[in-house]
C-alpha cells in the first residue's frame, strides 16, 4: 500500500506492470492462516486473564510475519520473521524528525545526535539481509518469492532498463516496508474507528457473524459477502490514508488551475484534504461507512476523489494484496470477539506523521471472547 514517486533510475513501472498481474499468486494462504489463527489464540490468553492487549504491537508483529514470505520466503524456526526487528528499526528511524530535511543547510546536525549514522548502520544491515536471501536462492532455494522474480527479471534481461543490485534492493525495501507498515497502520485505524462508533461495530459484527454461522474458520467466499466491511475498510482509508500525499512527475507541460506546470516537475498530491473535501463528501470529517452503500466508488483510482491507493501506471501495485489482507484480519478480530476500552482508557485518535499517518497513542483494548457468554 505504497505509491512511490518515479525517477529515471527507479525500475518501479516495470516492476508495478508485472506485480499487478501476478501479485495474488504471491499471496500465501497458508501463512496468512496461520498468522491469523495465532493471534487469535493469543488474544484468547488474555481474555482468560482479563488482560487489555496492544493490537498496535501484535498487529505489527503479524503483518511482518505475513508479508516477510511473500517478499523474502525467510522465517525463523520459532515462527517469526528474521526481518522482523529490522523493519521495525527501518520504520521508527524513517519516522524521526530530521533537521536536515528542513533546513539543508543544518543537514550536519542530524550527523552530530547520530540520525544519519543510525540510518547508514541500519541500510548496511538491511544490505547484509538481502545479500544472505540471495545467497540461499542462488544455492537452489525453489521459492517463488518476489525476490526470486525480480532477480528473474535481471537474469533474464526481460526490461530494457538495467536492474542494478542497488535499484533491486531499493525496490525490495520500499516493497516490505510499504507494505507491512501502511497494511499494520489501515487495520488499527479500522478498529480505532469502529471502538470509536459504537453503531457501526454492532453492524458490521453481526454482518461478519451471520455470514460465518457457527463456521470454525472464515474463508474469503465468506468475506466476498461481507458488503458493510468493506464499505468500513474504505471509510477508514478515507479519513486515515497511510500516504498524505501522491507524488507524480509531469511529463510535459501543462496549465493547471491558472498556473503553469513546467515538465518534469515533481508534484505533490494532497490526498488527505481531496479525501476530505466537503465539495465531495457530506460531514467529511465524520466516520459514516454508509456513504460507500449502493454507489460504485472503488480502490482503482478511477474516482479522483478517492484515490487511497493512488492511480495510473503508479498505483499501488500491492493494492489487491493489502485489501485482502486487511479484510481477513478485521474480520477475524470481529468475529472471534467483541472489544471495549479499559475503564481507564480514552480513545485518543491523534495522528502521528511519518512514513505513513499512523495512530501516536498505541490502541490498547480489551477483548472479551465470544465462548465466555
Amino acid at each position: 500500500m505504497t505509491s512511490s514517486s518515479p525517477t529515471d533510475q527507479e525500475p518501479q513501472p516495470y516492476i508495478t506492470c508485472f506485480m499487478n498481474k501476478k501479485v495474488l499468486v504471491f499471496h500465501p494462504t497458508s501463512v496468512r492462516d496461520e498468522e491469523v489463527e495465532a493471534l487469535v489464540h493469543k488474544i484468547r490468553r488474555a481474555c482468560l486473564r482479563g488482560e487489555a492487549v496492544n493490537m498496535t504491537e501484535m498487529l505489527m508483529s503479524v503483518l511482518i510475519n505475513i508479508v516477510s514470505p511473500c517478499v523474502f520466503s525467510n522465517k525463523s524456526e520459532d515462527g517469526c520473521s528474521k526481518y522482523g526487528p529490522l523493519a521495525k528499526s527501518l520504520t521508527t528511524t524513517f519516522t524521526g524528525f530530521y533537521v536536515g530535511d528542513f533546513f539543508p543547510c543544518l543537514r550536519w546536525v542530524d550527523v552530530v545526535t547520530g540520525q544519519i549514522p543510525r540510518m547508514k548502520q541500519l541500510f548496511a544491515e538491511f544490505d547484509e539481509f538481502l545479500n544472505g536471501v540471495a545467497r540461499e536462492h542462488g544455492a537452489g532455494a525453489d521459492e517463488k518469492d518476489l525476490f526470486y522474480v525480480i532477480m528473474q527479471l535481471r537474469k533474464d534481461g526481460t526490461y530494457e532498463m538495467d536492474l542494478t543490485p542497488d535499484n533491486v534492493k531499493a525496490t525490495l525495501l520500499d516493497i516490505f516496508v510499504g507494505g507491512n507498515d501502511t497494511s499494520a497502520t489501515t487495520t488499527k485505524w479500522v478498529m480505532a474507528e469502529l471502538l470509536n462508533n459504537a453503531s457501526s461495530m454492532k453492524k458490521v459484527q453481526e454482518e461478519v457473524r451471520n455470514v460465518v454461522g457457527d463456521k470454525p474458520k472464515i474463508d474469503m467466499e465468506d468475506i466476498n459477502k461481507m458488503e458493510y466491511l468493506k464499505c468500513v475498510i474504505k471509510e477508514a482509508l478515507r479519513l486515515h490514508q497511510p500516504d498524505v500525499f501522491v507524488i507524480r512527475r509531469t511529463s510535459a507541460s501543462v496549465k493547471l488551475g491558472g498556473y503553469d506546470v513546467p515538465s518534469d516537475t515533481t508534484i505533490w498530491i494532497n490526498a488527505w484534504a481531496i479525501n476530505r473535501d466537503p465539495k465531495w463528501w457530506e460531514k467529511p470529517d465524520e466516520f459514516i461507512p454508509e456513504r460507500f452503500q449502493k454507489n460504485s466508488i472503488d480502490f482503482q483510482g478511477q474516482d479522483f476523489h478517492y484515490i487511497p491507493f493512488g492511480f495510473g501506471r503508479w498505483g499501488c501495485p500491492g493494492m489487491s494484496f493489502a485489501v485482502t489482507l486487511v479484510e481477513y484480519v478485521i474480520a477475524n478480530l470481529l468475529y472471534w470477539f467483541d472489544w471495549k476500552l479499559p475503564a481507564s482508557e480514552h480513545l485518543d485518535m491523534t495522528e502521528l506523521y511519518g512514513i505513513t499517518v499512523a495512530k501516536k497513542i498505541p490502541l490498547h483494548v480489551l477483548p472479551i471472547s465470544r465462548s465466555s457468554y
